[in-house]
């Protein structure tokens, strides 16, 4: 495994859980009625969470990803909870640009409607993505770099 890959690696989940503790941050101010501050917070997590999708594309296309290398008895579990969890964030990214762009729109109502069903989601999807991550680079060794769709399906 390169080192690059781990680097990467180590970054990406930097990002969506500094992304997911900043949303926290959001939506605590919202729920005082701060909303300038709910806003730049809001901002910064959409940022941290932009960066780490487009490290994670990228990292995927010129790198590839890390398969997992853990004992066959735990790789079934595995490949389901990492398919479970990509599916959650790219309903997580839908439903962030909808909530982002109401927002931007000033169509608040509709906003604040979705804005903590989208959140939820995120706060789960980071919570899957950093078992993912533990069960694919702590918990055991890395597997070998590979195509997406070895990765993603084992």
């Amino acid at each position: 495994m390169s080192v690059a890959n781990i680097v990467l690696s180590y970054f990406n989940e930097a990002c969506i859980i500094s992304s997911a503790i900043v949303f926290a941050f959001g939506w605590m101010h919202i729920r005082k009625k701060r909303v300038e501050t709910h806003r730049r917070f809001m901002i910064t997590g959409s940022i941290l969470a932009s960066l780490f999708f487009i490290t994670y594309v990228l990292k995927t296309f010129l790198i590839g990803d890390t398969a997992f290398g853990g004992p066959k008895h735990v790789a079934s579990f595995y490949y389901a909870f990492l398919q479970s969890h990509s599916i959650l964030a790219t309903v997580a990214a839908i439903l962030g640009i909808i909530t982002l762009t109401w927002a931007f729109k000033a169509r608040f109502e509709r906003h604040r409607r979705i804005g903590p069903w989208t959140v939820t989601i995120w706060f789960i999807t980071a919570a899957t993505g950093l078992t993912v991550f533990i069960l694919l680079y702590i918990a055991f060794p890395p597997g070998p770099t590979t195509n997406l769709w070895r990765a993603w399906i084992g």
